[in-house]
Parts: C-alpha cells; structure tokens; sequence
C-alpha cells in the first residue's frame, strides 16, 4: 500500500509510535549522559583521592626523613657527650692526682719542718 492510501489516522498512530520511540531513545541517552557524567565525577573524586594519598605518602616520607636526620643527630649529640663525660672523668682524675701529690708533698714539707724544728729545739730532760 503506497503512502498516499494509508488511512490518516494510520499515519498519526505510526507517527505517534515512532515520536514514542524516539522519545524513549532520548530519555535512554539522557539516562546514558548522566550515567557518564557519573561516572566522570567519580572518576575525578577518585584522581582527587589518589592525589591527596600521594600527598599525604610524600609528607609522611618527608616526616619519616626528618625523624632519621633528627636521630642521626641525636646520635652524634649523645656520642658527642659521651666523649665529653668521658674527658670530664679523665680530667677529674688527673686533677685528683695532682691533689693527692700536693698532698704529698705537704705532708713531705711538713715532716721536713718537723724534723727541723726537732733539731733546732734541744731535748728536754
């Protein structure tokens, strides 16, 4: 049956059919556009999770780095005092050698006074 002999309300039900379906067809793309535009934004919260994570990874090396140059430091600090403590110890030690031969040699002063002393008194009877 050619165009021209199908019935006008033909034409306006087959009209409407095919407005139906393109109708759904854009409402199924609408549904399609959104789902992608979903789908983007997941997408870019996720870049964006990503690259807070990288971030925070370089701030906790960037952490990590400092607390080993802080220990390292720390190491050298104590090692440094240790040293020191240790020549605070030998110089403590030397300096009580020398008092004890000061000491000595008083006492040696005092018995060579003594005993001149004892000669220059004379023996009492």
């Amino acid at each position: 049956m050619p165009n021209d002999q199908i019935p006008p309300e033909q034409h306006r039900e087959r009209a409407e059919g095919v407005r139906v379906k393109a109708e759904g067809s854009r409402q199924e793309a609408e549904g399609f556009r959104r789902l992608a535009e979903d789908a983007r934004e997941a997408r870019d919260q996720h870049r964006e999770a990503l690259d807070a994570l990288r971030h925070e990874r370089e701030l906790l090396r960037q952490v990590a780095e400092n607390a080993r140059v802080a220990s390292e430091e720390a190491r050298v600090a104590a090692d440094a005092a240790r040293h020191a403590a240790m020549d605070a110890v030998q110089a403590t030690a030397e300096a009580i050698d020398a008092n004890l031969e000061t000491m000595k040699a008083i006492e040696d002063m005092r018995r060579t006074l003594r005993d001149v002393r004892d000669l220059k008194t004379p023996p009492s009877n």
